[in-house]
């Protein structure tokens, strides 16, 4: 049971949050992990985009399958009263998470609506997170640039690995360098580096860009890919990643299907590795 972190310090986006999407779907149909998605973005749909096309859907629902254990409130708003409560159990969670596949991938969907009120239910993360990791094999956390330093130091202490997302920009990757050197823990084992919407033409290569960052490891990538981000607008990354399946490493699917379980196994033999280190 480990919690993986996806994190970036820019406020623009990086692929960050597409990125955890992808390592999660493939996880759940390659390793058949149970797995929970975590998502603490304030009023962000990217999430949701991905698999619900009826933003207004109240019931959980999934592939494979109803949830029947539905909270009268989904995702963090309904947590954090059974939180007040000190009612929280880590199979609580389940009750207020949305299904993708059934025993495999869920989603605790983030918060929609003002801002005081995501304001007061943020505080209440780090202990989901902590809880929900007794009852999943993995929790994914999509870590968002407004949560502040004073969660989102607790989250990346807490997590087992820590997925520091750039984008393929000398920018990016300069100011990346710059803050671990005030970052200990970028420097660490539990840090892996993944370059997202990652284009095998720019002349920042994963070679290159490992070399100039001294990076001993293998960056990690995922590549850009047209299909995948209109599934990530449709409601279909779920069908994407069962229909692509079976590609050729050659075709242009193939390539990106590749790298994200390239990503995955890193993430897999680096926790492992971790644990045996413990």
């Amino acid at each position: 049971m480990s919690i993986v972190t996806f994190w970036n310090n820019e406020k623009e986006q990086t692929g960050k949050t597409l990125s955890a999407v992808a390592i999660a779907t493939y996880m759940a149909i390659k390793h058949n992990y149970k797995i929970l998605l975590v998502s603490t973005g304030y009023n962000d749909k990217t999430i949701n985009n991905c698999f619900w096309k009826d933003k207004k859907i109240k019931k959980n629902s999934g592939l494979f399958g109803p949830n029947t254990n539905v909270g009268i409130e989904n995702g963090i708003e309904g947590l954090a009263k059974i939180i007040k409560s000190n009612k929280i159990t880590p199979q609580s969670i389940t009750n207020y998470t949305k299904i993708i596949f059934k025993d495999t991938f869920e989603i605790l969907t983030g918060f929609i609506g003002e801002r005081e009120r995501y304001d007061e239910l943020k505080e209440n993360y780090v202990d989901i997170i902590t809880t929900a990791n007794k009852y999943y094999d993995l929790v994914l956390v999509d870590l968002d640039y407004e949560m502040g330093e004073s969660l989102i130091k607790p989250i990346l202490e807490k997590s087992n690995l820590i997925v520091v997302t750039l984008s393929q920009r000398l920018s990016s990757i300069n100011k990346f360098i710059a803050e671990r050197e005030k970052m200990p823990i970028l420097k660490s084992k539990k840090s892996l580096i993944l370059i997202a919407r990652y284009d095998k033409f720019s002349k920042y290569t994963v070679k290159n860009i490992s070399r100039y960052m001294e990076e001993k490891n293998k960056v990690s990538t995922i590549p850009y890919n047209t299909l995948f981000f209109e599934a990530a607008e449709e409601a279909k990354v779920p069908d994407l990643f069962l229909n692509v399946r079976k590609v050729d490493e050659d075709d242009r699917n193939g390539f990106f299907l590749a790298e994200v379980g390239r990503t995955s196994e890193n993430i897999i033999y680096r926790l492992q590795d971790l644990a045996m280190r413990m």
